[in-house]
């Protein structure tokens, strides 16, 4: 009876008039993950307004520099800086066929005395080149900003167990100690590279500035009647109102060197591999039962395996760490395939990649503030694990004590070799604990150490300079960027982690 209910469901889709404002695709990068604060960089809201604002700084420069431009027309440009009717912006766009056209005479309609000045001289890349860097900017300082947030955060856990050992991994074998504090500064560490490289970014970004059709100014010098210096003059000033003071490429054609987006994309794909090593590192620790990543009172595993506790949020840091670190090449693929002073066909990609690269390390690094704020560390598991491993490490020192009590060295390594097989043979063959310390406390061999044995294998014995590297690394590069970035850290972010 129930198969023939079936028969009749359309398993390829739905009918036209089911679920109508549901139909269209959502990004789920905007619609699940993206903050309020890194999407409104990337807005229509924000887009407009800027080449608004870049329209009246080339007026006002022009009028400053000589040409005729009344303070009445700048200050109606002034007004209506917010006053967008995109509705009418779309309309005149598809009239003429053409984005930046259609937005000059939406601003000329609620600026109608402006409108013979608003965008004179200038070509689109004007406000489309200058604005994109003007994002990229704006970006990179909320980028900055969270990098800076995201260490502090980590530098109060690398603190708390600067002092805690714990196994070192080589090759995901047990290797020498360290400590849960020292393996933390390792993911500071790279992260701390990461914003030098931001901050480097944002000290020598500069704007496209007044270029021309194809970079050579040609319409302002014929705008200034042939005069050089005014046209520099020009370039500076708008610049400058812009807020790039002495910071505008040399040299270019229609656009700025698409090297500039590869170089941005590049370092954001940095950050993503910083946070994919260390989300990387907690999901394996959370294998292990030693660290776990936050988890809610009433989150859910696993829809099957209502006991699990998987580390969701580092999976997420990875999966959208791994798709910024592909990128870069398709910025690489643009710039190289500019031809001589410009061809469109960098325009579509860059719509995207721009825009989704901020979009996705803004939530990467939310997601590793949230991370490393409710990190769980469980002492007694990693204390476990280190003392499985630490009496195959402490033979060394513990043939060296015997020796300098008269042993015999080679009698004595070959006896814990035997020993350490032995008890290798117990572990791996039986499930058994290490026992190869009691096997040393029972024979005669070793009995120059047997009422010192436990002080001869303290883990922190074993685990080198790691405690007094994480101070230093704390107090010597950590600090001062902390201290220098003071007013970020009081900085409210606005979205928290809601999925």
């Amino acid at each position: 009876m129930s198969s023939s209910i079936f028969e009749d469901v359309d398993v390829s889709g739905f009918p036209d008039d089911a679920l109508t404002d549901h139909q269209k695709y959502q990004h789920p990068l905007v619609e699940r993950y993206a903050t309020k604060e890194m999407s409104a960089i990337f807005s229509p809201a924000m887009k407009f307004t800027t080449w608004r604002k870049l329209w009246l700084a080339l007026a006002t420069a022009e009028q400053e520099l000589g040409i005729d431009i009344t303070d009445e027309q700048l200050q109606q440009m002034k007004d209506n800086l917010y006053n967008i009717d995109f509705t009418k912006a779309e309309e005149f766009e598809s009239k003429f066929r053409h984005d930046v056209m259609g937005h000059v005479h939406a601003f000329g309609d609620v600026a109608p005395k402006a409108m013979p000045i608003i965008h004179l001289g200038a070509t689109s890349c004007y406000v489309g080149d200058n604005t994109d860097i003007i994002q990229l900017k704006e970006a990179l300082k909320l980028v900055q900003q969270k990098l800076v947030q995201t260490l502090e955060i980590l530098q109060k856990f690398a603190i708390k167990y600067k002092d805690v050992p714990t196994l070192g991994f080589t090759h995901y074998q047990p290797a020498q100690l360290t400590t849960v504090g020292k393996r933390c500064t390792l993911w500071m560490q790279d992260l701390l590279l990461d914003y030098e490289r931001v901050t480097h970014e944002l000290t020598n970004l500069p704007m496209r500035g007044v270029k021309g059709t194809t970079g050579t100014q040609g319409s302002f010098l014929e705008l200034f009647k042939g005069d050089h210096a005014k046209v520099k003059q020009l370039n500076e000033k708008v610049c400058d109102k812009m807020g790039f003071t002495g910071k505008w490429i040399a040299v270019s054609g229609q656009t700025y060197t698409r090297k500039i987006d590869y170089y941005i994309l590049s370092l954001l794909s940095g950050i993503a591999q910083s946070a994919y090593k260390m989300c990387g590192d907690i999901r394996l620790l959370a294998n292990l039962k030693e660290v776990e990543e936050p988890f809610a009172k009433n989150q859910i595993g696993s829809s099957a395996m209502a006991y699990k506790r998987n580390p969701m949020r580092s999976e997420r840091c990875c999966s959208l760490s791994r798709y910024i670190m592909s990128l870069p090449p398709n910025a690489a693929n643009t710039h190289a395939n500019q031809w001589f002073e410009r061809t469109l066909d960098d325009s579509a990609i860059r719509r995207i990649i721009l825009p989704e690269g901020f979009l996705a390390v803004d939530v990467v690094l939310n997601l590793l503030m949230n991370i490393a704020d409710g990190m769980v560390v469980w002492p007694k598991v990693v204390e476990k694990h280190v003392m499985e491993e630490l009496p195959f490490m402490a033979t060394e020192v513990i043939l060296m004590e015997c020796v300098k009590a008269g042993g015999d060295r080679q009698e004595l390594h070959e006896a814990i070799r035997l020993h350490s097989m032995d008890a290798g043979a117990v572990v791996k063959g039986e499930g058994k604990p290490n026992d190869l310390l009691e096997r040393i406390a029972k024979d005669p061999l070793f009995k120059a150490v047997h009422d010192k044995l436990d002080t001869l294998v303290d883990p922190k014995m074993f685990t080198g300079r790691a405690k007094e590297q994480v101070e230093e690394f704390l107090e010597e590069e950590i600090k001062p960027v902390l201290e220098k970035e003071k007013g970020l850290l009081g900085k409210e972010v606005v979205d928290g982690v809601n999925v």
